[in-house]
């Protein structure tokens, strides 16, 4: 089975500073358990909207993890340690797609200090943009950093295929009114809007969570599915379910998730119980 999740507010808690996230040690110990089940039997997945280089860092995901960032514009993976002496297979060396090569190495592959203060090797897949796109991100990031510039506390994140508008320190009702601002931006440029909690999220390339579950499923070769998320970009992953599946919506709000719990905490026991039932 696929075990896949989204990072803020699921895994860790949603904060001020989005640099100082990290899974709760209760999410990590589980996710690690499932991982170690090995590929055959549970493959576990990040999915977020965060740049792929900064979710790998900040989550310090198992080895085997699966890595979607930039809601499915960036891939990766978490690959097992090379040897001394020689690179060593990693989860997917066995005829995964996307695996090691036949030579037993993983094109790409480097090493990567993580938040944890562990060391990883990791295989990040960045997106590639052409000139049209390039020009259309130019455009989004000084449209926002203009509608950002006259507000309290709002700023704006610099992403390979996006730009998104953080309110999430701003004050009422000067945000809503930034974020609407900022929705409109997407709408006049012809770009991807998309807004979730206290941020509008601008990409130029046509992506969504939903899209990146799929892909996911498609290259396990059809999983049934268990997928966990909070924000409004996770409802396009619950979307994408089918009867086999399952997916839990983390905190308040509407959802098509057929179970909810409240917070990252009972995320985590739920994971744990996963683990617990399948004997990790």
């Amino acid at each position: 089975m696929l075990v896949a999740s989204d990072f803020d507010g699921v895994l860790a808690p949603l904060g001020d500073d989005p640099l100082a996230s990290r899974p709760t040690a209760a999410a990590a110990a589980a996710l690690a358990r499932l991982a170690a089940l090995g590929p055959d039997r549970v493959r576990v997945a990040l999915v977020s909207g965060r740049r792929i280089e900064d979710l790998a860092r900040l989550a310090s995901p198992p080895v085997g993890a699966l890595l979607v960032g930039s809601h499915g514009a960036e891939t990766g993976e978490v690959l097992a340690p090379a040897p001394e002496g020689g690179p060593a297979g990693g989860p997917g060396a066995a005829g995964d797609a996307g695996g090691e090569d036949r030579t037993g190495v993983a094109p790409g592959a480097r090493s990567q200090v993580r938040a944890d203060g562990t060391t990883a090797r990791v295989r990040l897949v960045p997106v590639a943009l052409d000139d049209a796109q390039t020009a259309l991100l130019a455009h989004v990031t000084q449209g926002l950093e203009e509608i950002a510039d006259p507000v309290e506390g709002a700023w704006v994140e610099h992403k390979p295929s996006a730009a998104v508008l953080h309110t999430r320190l701003s004050p009422h009702p000067a945000a809503d009114k930034a974020s609407a601002a900022a929705a409109r931006l997407g709408d006049e440029l012809g770009a991807h809007a998309m807004t979730g909690k206290n941020v509008v999220e601008i990409a130029v390339t046509s992506t969504s969570k939903g899209i990146a579950l799929d892909a996911l499923r498609t290259r396990l070769g059809s999983p049934a599915v268990l997928y966990l998320g909070d924000d409004v970009t996770d409802e396009r992953a619950f979307a994408v379910l089918g009867a086999a599946d399952l997916g839990i919506k983390v905190g308040p709000g509407e959802t098509l998730a057929r179970r909810r719990v409240a917070d990252p905490a009972e995320a985590a026991r739920a994971l744990t119980a996963l683990a617990d039932l399948l004997g990790a």
